[in-house]
């Protein structure tokens, strides 16, 4: 008996994943009447290409990197939201409003933010006294190598960490409260507390944080579609950007399918280990 829930995952998901898989193992194009089996000639050429290859290194810099800044920020935040205090109400609306908000607009306003002649950030740092404007060139945010994956990374830890902070929120009300009351009572100060008591029992709630982050992240490109478009040079160039590059606006629907099923085992992987570690750490 099929339900309104299993026919909406096999349309939106399934058969889209279906049809990538036949033309991963195709010569198809786009306007090609008819396709050929080509067997494992398309994963061969990308996996012999550079560009892949680099794209594959900076989406695991891209979320290695994010998730780190994600983890410690959402961490520290769900602390110092979880205290009562005047206008947490408020305060709590503003932190979800990366989130809810569409990414688009954001990254438009990111892109602003960081563009090579109207920077605001810029701005500020051509007036601040203890730089020499004749000897301060300004960053190029979005046109250096190592500026540019900076940038994307800190955009997408903007957007995610309202998320991961929801999450963790939620873990935190789980404790009971009797057990901080008992270690305050001890002498236990802050910095125990949160390492010794907090965090260990925030595990498994950190655990599926960080899972939900790494697939949102792994397999996410606006961010870098809207500021570098993968530039400069392929530097901030991701798996899911290259797909989406190839296949769409190439026109080489095979490789970009092959390029993006890449991404299904490593995140099944990354699943599989983190959800392990996850009912480890329940059952401890």
């Amino acid at each position: 008996m099929f339900y309104p829930a299993m026919i909406y995952v096999l349309a939106v998901i399934g058969l889209p994943f279906a049809l990538a898989v036949v033309y991963a193992f195709s010569d198809i194009k786009v306007g090609s009447v008819g396709y050929h089996f080509v067997g494992l000639q398309n994963f061969k050429s990308i996996l012999h290409s550079a560009t892949f290859l680099r794209a594959l290194y900076d989406s695991f810099i891209f979320t290695v990197g994010s998730q780190i800044l994600v983890l410690v920020g959402s961490t520290l935040l769900a602390l110092a939201l979880e205290k009562k205090f005047r206008g947490r109400g408020l305060v709590r609306f503003l932190m979800l409003l990366p989130w809810v908000a569409p990414v688009s607009i954001g990254a438009i306003g990111w892109k602003w933010i960081l563009d090579s002649l109207y920077s605001v950030i810029n701005w500020v740092l051509v007036r601040v006294p203890i730089f020499h404007l004749d000897k301060f060139n300004p960053p190029q945010w979005l046109g250096e190598p190592a500026l540019a994956m900076a940038s994307v990374i800190v955009v997408h830890t903007w957007r995610l960490l309202p998320f991961s902070t929801v999450i963790l929120l939620a873990g935190l009300s789980a404790i009971p409260k009797e057990i901080p009351e008992a270690a305050e009572i001890d002498g236990a100060g802050f910095w125990r507390k949160m390492f010794q008591i907090n965090i260990p029992m925030l595990l498994p709630i950190l655990n599926v944080a960080l899972l939900f982050g790494i697939v949102f992240t792994f397999t996410d490109m606006t961010v870098v579609y809207i500021l570098t478009r993968g530039g400069p040079y392929d530097t901030t160039q991701v798996v899911p950007s290259l797909a989406f590059f190839t296949g769409v606006l190439g026109g080489d629907l095979s490789e970009g399918a092959a390029i993006s099923l890449f991404m299904v085992p490593i995140l099944v992987i990354v699943a599989y280990l983190m959800l392990r570690a996850a009912n480890r750490s329940e059952v401890t």
